[in-house]
């Protein structure tokens, strides 16, 4: 496989990955666009996060980080997700795309058990972006990926949390280095959608723990 060397290029590859072949309302599925999971990975790559490393995407909807760490020379990726639809296509994705060292598991992260060296954990998880959402979804992801024990966690919330989010995350002994800013677009995939597309204000935080 060719090492990518330009986030262009990454881009360009992140954007034959499919968006949730049936999203369903109540897991809040939105993919993230090319743009922005090139950005992040591209970053994550840069310090230092992804090469030879081992990296988990909880919640990965049809694959996009795994797939994108494994092209960035992961030493494997993991992605973890409920709905058996969107994993299906992220195991046929990641064999178009030839990236190697690639899992996809069928779970809920809450009851993922399994025993991993991780290095590093992405997650985009329901961020609370619909009026009636549950609240409060993104923090069990935060839980979870504490109990892996990672050395590095990229983690997407809404931005309006961020406050919040500061407090909680020196609460669980979790030092922010990084906040990336993002303009995320939602498309009108859901009946109760009024608009083509509108853009929501999150943050991923990148943190490491104390």
């Amino acid at each position: 496989m060719k090492k990518i060397t330009r986030k262009k290029h990454l881009e360009m590859k992140l954007q034959s990955i499919p968006t949730h072949p049936k999203p369903k309302v109540g897991l809040e599925q939105y993919t993230t666009p090319s743009v922005i999971a090139s950005d992040l990975i591209w970053n994550a790559f840069t310090l230092g996060d992804i090469d030879g490393k081992n990296v988990i995407d909880l919640g990965c909807g049809t694959g996009v980080f795994a797939i994108a760490s494994a092209l960035m020379g992961a030493n494997y990726s993991i992605g973890v997700d409920i709905d058996n639809d969107s994993i299906e296509l992220a195991n046929v994705t990641k064999d178009k795309l030839n990236a190697v060292n690639v899992n996809f598991i069928v779970s809920d992260i809450c009851q993922f058990n399994e025993s991993l060296n991780v290095d590093t954990v992405f997650q985009n998880p329901p961020f609370g972006s619909q009026k009636n959402a549950d609240s409060g979804q993104d923090l069990k992801f935060v839980k979870k990926a504490i109990d892996l024990d990672f050395n590095v966690l990229y983690s997407f919330h809404m931005a309006s949390t961020e406050e919040f989010l500061i407090k909680y995350y020196y609460n669980h002994n979790l030092e922010i280095t990084h906040i990336f800013r993002y303009k995320f677009p939602i498309p009108k995939i859901y009946d109760f959608h009024t608009k083509e597309k509108q853009d929501v204000d999150v943050i991923v935080i990148r943190a490491i723990k104390k």
